[in-house]
């Protein structure tokens, strides 16, 4: 199965992507999934699956979070609760691992997106080598080497902030069954490969000022 293990919804503060576009483009795109992974919160990708199900959409949503550790981004497929940011990625990990989530690190060398900037000591699942919003090919290639270095699963996501760009870049997962379940549990085997291509520029760049658009308006929002 073709999965994109990296993508943001409106429930994060640097997307415009609305829920049902992402479901309209994950199978536009010719994927069987998408793990919806907003930055410190759970409520896109709950959303998401709840409004898969009211379709009848046969896309597999897994519901995830990009947590923002002291040093950089960690993504936490499925976790049973929520996970705070600040902490540091061994304890964010360990939070994770309480509940139940799968762990990958998100674009480990791409240090303008909050690249956490190591992989080794860390107890994830695996490494997230093929990043969409890598402009260049060095953070992605050097995951690479690092990741199969430490012997550690290598998967891809388009961190996608534009429903177009869902599955850009993906995941390809041997899994027994067309369940959230089975596809967590093939991760966790490492029977994953990374897929796909590096977004355009032009939409990388019209992603970034959307984001800073957002922010700013709901910072704005906050101080009326």
């Amino acid at each position: 199965m073709r999965i994109d293990l990296h993508v943001h919804s409106c429930f994060s503060k640097d997307s415009n992507a609305e829920i049902d576009s992402i479901l309209e483009f994950a199978k536009k795109n010719g994927l069987d999934g998408i793990a919806i992974c907003d930055h410190d919160s759970r409520e896109g990708g709950l959303a998401c699956a709840r409004r898969a199900r009211e379709l009848g959409s046969d896309i597999i949503v897994i519901p995830g979070i990009e947590v923002t550790s002291s040093k950089g981004h960690i993504l936490v497929l499925d976790p049973d609760g929520d996970i705070g940011s600040g902490m540091t990625p061994e304890k964010t990990i360990e939070r994770a691992r309480e509940l139940g989530g799968v762990v990958i690190i998100p674009h480990p060398f791409k240090i303008t997106s909050h690249g956490i900037g190591y992989v080794e000591g860390l107890d994830a699942d695996a490494v997230e080598v093929l990043n969409s919003r890598c402009v260049t090919g060095g953070a992605n290639n050097k995951a690479k080497r690092v990741a199969k270095k430490l012997g550690l699963p290598q998967v891809g996501g388009s961190d996608s902030h534009e429903a177009k760009m869902v599955g850009c870049s993906y995941t390809e997962v041997d899994a027994s069954e067309r369940t959230t379940g089975s596809v967590l549990q093939a991760i966790r085997e490492g029977k994953v490969t990374s897929g796909g291509r590096r977004t355009p520029p032009s939409y990388v760049v019209k992603q970034m000022i959307v984001g800073k658009v957002k922010k700013a308006k709901l910072a704005l929002g906050m101080r009326t």
